[in-house]
């Protein structure tokens, strides 16, 4: 007798999937959102930018090579759900350590196999990304329709992913102090930046400008997180404060935070950029990269004109704005992941830039 399926995804238009569940069998209400890589669901799976999201995969088997205790982007994992076509949970991999499900189910994080994602994903990309309600197979539409109505989007992704309290981790050949304000930070970010011999003291969301100035670092770096830019006035706050006094380099949300401290306004795109096959033009150097991305928002170009930002990388997709830099404040920022793991890699460069800049300054001071 063929398994019957037991999952149900009910979309806020009142559309509705029907699939099978793995992981963690919980009632969730989330936006849903589409990832186009073709590798790396376990990074995707702890990337906390991920937050609050129901992310549906496009390549059709996840799982298959299992989970490795080093491809972690996080301690705990804070993604809402993963829906795929086809899930596997007899991995093939000599690094794995446990199924995917598994992990799923240990961390409260919802699965749904079976589904036509070929559909789900069009009607993404046609109407936007939308809130849904992944639950059981029997809820009806109309109920669940009633409990999207009730739901109220939380305003405190970023708090809830953010370390407690300030650590630090030290690199073998510490050329330079950075300090680096936690908004969902993935683990690929420290390591990028103590392989090229840094040494990262990373403190809370909200630690204050006179705060990060005591720890004496020799530049600022501001992560990538989950949700709405605007929710984290208390950062952008701070990077305000610290403009032209650090050298700065923020990377996703950070780049939006960074636009927000100078004065410029960002806005929420149709169903965001989410993968790893995003090719953007560096306008500095002519060179197109292909990148990893994963963001809902975008800075607004046409409020940059009243700011000291100037566009040094665009989208080649859309057009959207990738990345800024403030020249007389020693600031630049990308929308998109130099540190993407497992890749592409053709951004690592970067954090090179980030380290020339802070060498820069360090001598303009001496």
């Amino acid at each position: 007798m063929a398994k019957q399926p037991d999952r149900k995804i009910i979309l806020e238009d009142g559309t509705a999937y029907t699939g099978f569940s793995f992981g963690a069998a919980k009632e969730k209400i989330l936006e849903i959102v589409f990832n186009t890589s073709m590798a790396g669901y376990q990074e995707i799976l702890s990337d906390p930018s991920y937050t609050g999201q129901a992310v549906v995969m496009t390549y059709p088997l996840i799982g298959n090579y299992g989970m490795a205790e080093d491809d972690y982007e996080t301690d705990t994992p804070t993604i809402g759900a993963l829906i795929v076509r086809e899930y596997n949970d007899e991995p093939s991999n000599f690094r794995s350590v446990r199924t995917l499900g598994e992990v799923m189910e240990e961390y409260g994080i919802a699965g749904i196999s079976g589904v036509d994602t070929r559909k789900l994903n069009r009607s993404i990309r046609d109407h936007g990304s939308r809130m849904a309600l992944l639950t059981g197979a029997d809820t009806s539409v109309e109920e669940g329709l009633r409990k999207i109505r009730e739901y109220r989007v939380p305003r405190d992704a970023v708090a809830h992913v953010s370390c407690r309290r300030p650590y630090t981790v030290c690199g073998e050949q510490e050329r330079f102090h950075v300090a680096a304000i936690d908004c969902g930070m993935k683990r690929n970010i420290v390591r990028s930046l103590v392989r090229r011999g840094c040494r990262v003291t990373v403190v809370p969301w909200n630690t204050g400008a006179e705060e990060i100035l005591a720890l004496h670092p020799d530049g600022l770096f501001l992560s990538n997180g989950p949700g709405d830019p605007e929710d984290v006035p208390e950062t952008i706050l701070t990077v305000r404060s610290l403009l032209g006094r650090l050298p700065i380099f923020g990377i996703c949300l950070g780049h939006q935070i960074l636009a927000l401290a100078c004065g410029a306004k960002t806005y929420k795109l149709k169903f965001g950029h989410r993968g790893g096959n995003h090719p953007v033009k560096d306008l500095t150097t002519g060179k197109i990269e292909i990148t990893s991305q994963n963001h809902s928002y975008a800075v607004d170009e046409a409020s940059l004109a009243a700011t000291p930002l100037a566009v040094t990388h665009r989208n080649l997709l859309d057009g959207t704005v990738e990345g800024l830099r403030s020249a007389g404040d020693s600031a630049f920022s990308v929308q998109y992941h130099p540190e993407s793991a497992p890749g592409p890699q053709d951004s690592a460069h970067l954090f090179d830039r980030f380290l020339s800049l802070m060498e820069e300054y360090r001598a303009k001071e001496k």
